[in-house]
């Protein structure tokens, strides 16, 4: 989503959460959740890596063993401060509610999640948690790409909208999509409002990347948005990103299928996602539904 970003120069420059997928267990395909929940773990320099994944499998090895129905996916920083996240999708407030009481009920799941709790927190330096609402009229080409064992990184890129200014940021957004889709319809990204945990008017992109190449290709296509946009557009987003926008941010990150826990057939479609490929003995990724404490 660098063209994205590159058009934030002028309205779209998107920043640093992260997003998951509400999942269908029976296919290695996530689609976007309707309820994203993100919790972030920012780590103690020289205790990223290696120790890091150990603490985490933890999480993920009791997963498995409970057979917890709720998965999720984790990545590391490439950018920005060092921090991991781990996005949990949901397709509502009760469904996530549900999990959290059945979590509490299952008393044997819940004492290897303390456990697993206190050794990750010597690592930690701090952490957080934030719910987003996925918003679809902002989102671009999601029936053409979704999140798969193929996917490899994330571009999350944050928005702070202006108090007053919702209607500048809805009027740019809507020039941006359609630019995109003229110039470029090969582009795709879900979009994400905060609803809890960040300030208001806080919008987050997503853009799965199966290889850094698509990054590349992304920076070569620029001129194609300008081209869709033509001059008089161009100067009318700049505007509008002028109105609208307080800050904005564009981080990417790395998925770790040490630290994620995702369905068994992601193991069996892409050998990425396989316990010892996450250099564990047992199986890998991290705590199912979401750390209360993030």
């Amino acid at each position: 989503m660098r063209t994205l970003k590159h058009v934030c120069v002028m309205f779209l420059a998107l920043a640093a959460l992260t997003y998951a997928a509400a999942q269908d267990q029976s296919s290695t395909v996530m689609s976007p959740p309707k309820v994203l929940t993100i919790a972030r773990e920012f780590v103690k320099p020289g205790k990223s890596g290696s120790p890091h994944d150990k603490t985490e499998s933890a999480f993920v090895q009791a997963a498995r063993r409970a057979k917890w129905p709720t998965h999720y996916l984790a990545m590391n920083s490439v950018s920005g401060k060092s921090r991991s996240l781990f996005a949990f999708g949901y397709d509502s407030f009760e469904a996530w509610e549900k999990d959290q009481i059945a979590q509490q009920k299952n008393t044997s799941f819940a004492d290897a999640l303390d456990r697993a709790y206190i050794a990750d927190g010597d690592l930690l330096d701090s952490v957080d948690s934030s719910v987003l609402l996925f918003n679809q009229e902002y989102s671009l080409n999601l029936k053409d790409e979704h999140v798969t064992p193929a996917t490899r990184y994330f571009e999350i890129a944050v928005y702070h909208v202006k108090q007053g200014h919702r209607k500048d940021w809805d009027d740019g957004m809507k020039i941006v999509l359609a630019a995109y889709q003229k110039g470029l319809p090969q582009a795709h990204w879900a979009c994400y409002e905060a609803v809890f945990g960040a300030p208001e008017n806080t919008y987050v992109f997503f853009i799965p990347r199966k290889s850094a190449s698509e990054i590349d290709s992304d920076f070569a296509h620029n001129k194609d948005f300008a081209e869709a946009m033509g001059e008089d557009g161009m100067k009318k987003l700049e505007d509008l990103s002028a109105a609208a926008i307080e800050s904005s941010e564009t981080n990417l990150f790395i998925l770790n299928p040490a630290m994620s826990y995702v369905p068994d057939e992601w193991g069996k479609a892409d050998e990425f996602w396989k316990p010892k490929a996450a250099g564990m003995a047992a199986a890998t990724p991290k705590k199912p539904a979401e750390k209360p404490a993030h």
